[in-house]
């Protein structure tokens, strides 16, 4: 599948106004500024409208130089640290039921269709465009079980712009997972995986490494033993991502104790797969001795508060785990999850941390109600959204800053279709707010992945 040609930035230059969180509670509000990307992508300069060298860059690039209408904005672009590519045609369904009731009645059954490659091209296709169209220029996917079908995932990603990470499903355990829907032995486990590794890396359209491969156990339940033994190894042969689900909810956290007799976090630490690009969903349940055990490997959390409502039994300790120095960024979970969108993921982290700081029982005196200092503001939910997740995927995107990839999303805060407002606004703080809790789909006027325009597609108009 060959890449198409896209327009893009690559060696030129764009000048507007620009939101980033480059650390964890603080703006910073790029007004009225230059950012120059090179010819690999890369943001090479970013010359504010006091720096010396502006107007030397703005004459070197004349004609070639994009600027951002009135208008519109430029954020990082959104990096989704875990999505599960094959249930997006189940987004918003059954979130009544319990979590291992859900996967065996709905999710299992719809994953193993992807064995069809005819089925699974229609729907990861459609997925794709819809994340990149919305903000998500970056995305953490489990696939499915099926060898062909994560391959599949990784020639859309890579044929549509987007940077992806995308891992084959590993469950073997003949008592956990359907029997039409697991790998037949650890070894297919293992070998499968593999070869889903070794594509990858020898694609022909992958020689920037804008797709890279995955680890991925399923979790605990649903692998046995020597499976899990075998992909930390080949995590450590391969210096591969690993990404897994941990202590989701209270079903998922007592398997674990009770099959292995300790935590989640430490029997997957102990089969070699936490480890500094170790991603866990959830770990809603992580106790202190596991944060510290996650912040002494460098491995990350894909914080999911929307799907945690529905599925987690809790909600999760966020401003405690960033306080015991554990990576977080944020992930929509689709479908456990019931919105694609970054920038609900957004709004709901800071909901729920403010629910578990105020409490929920109004029975409950005030002082007794909640857990004092767990809220986090919109600032740090959109770092943890951006410059966050980048974080805990080891890669240099989420900031808007020399060294960093040029992935941007230009929101058009004048869209009458869209959900923004801004009647005579003019602060950008206020502007930034707005954005946040108003933007939708057709609010997002163009997106960029690596210096390449990917939104609109390339035989859409370019942004100018």
């Amino acid at each position: 599948m060959n890449t198409p040609l896209r327009p893009g930035l690559r060696g030129r230059a764009i000048i507007g106004d620009f939101f980033h969180a480059p650390v964890l509670d603080r703006l910073e509000i790029l007004f009225d500024t230059l950012i120059e990307v090179d010819e690999v992508g890369t943001i090479s300069a970013v010359l504010g409208p006091n720096d010396p060298r502006r107007a030397e860059a703005e004459a070197r690039f004349g004609d070639m130089l994009l600027r951002l209408p009135q208008g519109r904005y430029g954020l990082p672009g959104f990096v989704d640290t875990h999505v599960h590519a094959p249930q997006y045609p189940q987004l918003g369904l059954a979130l009544d039921a319990p979590l291992e009731t859900w996967l065996n009645t709905y999710t299992f059954p719809l994953e193993a269709q992807y064995a069809d490659l005819e089925f699974a091209a229609a729907r990861y296709q459609l997925l794709v465009e819809d994340l990149l169209a919305g903000g998500t220029t970056t995305a953490l996917y489990f696939a499915t079980q099926h060898v062909e079908a994560s391959k599949l995932l990784a020639d859309i990603c890579l044929a549509l712009g987007q940077r992806a990470l995308v891992g084959k499903v590993a469950m073997d355990d003949a008592t956990a997972c359907p029997e039409g829907y697991r790998d037949a032995t650890p070894e297919d486990a293992i070998a499968g995986t593999r070869d889903v590794i070794e594509y990858i890396r020898s694609h022909p359209d992958n020689q920037e490494a804008l797709v890279l491969p995955v680890v991925t156990p399923r979790f605990t339940p649903s692998c046995s033993d020597e499976a899990l033994a075998g992909l930390g190894a080949l995590a450590l042969q391969y210096d591969c991502h690993v990404q897994t689900h941990c202590s989701e909810s209270d079903w998922a956290h007592g398997h674990a104790l009770s099959r292995f007799g300790v935590t989640d976090a430490e029997a997957l630490d102990g089969f070699g797969l936490l480890t500094r690009r170790t991603v866990l969903a959830h770990a809603n349940f992580l106790s202190s001795d596991d944060m510290d055990r996650l912040a002494g490997r460098g491995a990350g959390v894909a914080h999911c508060a929307l799907s945690n409502i529905y599925f987690a039994n809790s909600v999760f300790p966020l401003r405690k785990a960033l306080e015991r120095h554990v990576r977080v960024g944020l992930g929509t979970d689709i479908s456990g999850g019931p919105s694609a969108s970054m920038f609900d993921a957004c709004l709901t982290t800071v909901r729920s941390s403010r629910m578990l700081e105020e409490g929920v029982d109004p029975d409950l005196p005030a002082e007794r109600r909640g857990r004092p200092r767990s809220a986090v503001d919109l600032v740090a939910a959109f770092h943890l959204a951006t410059a966050g997740g980048g974080d805990v995927l080891d890669l240099p995107v989420g900031r808007l800053a020399v060294g960093y990839r040029f992935d941007l999303v230009a929101i058009d805060a004048t869209a009458r279709s869209g959900g923004i407002r801004l009647f005579d606004l003019t602060e950008p703080t206020a502007i930034f707010e707005k954005i946040m809790h108003g933007a939708t789909r057709a609010n997002v006027a163009a997106v960029w992945v690596d210096g390449h325009q990917v939104v609109p597609s390339p035989t859409g108009e370019a942004v100018r």
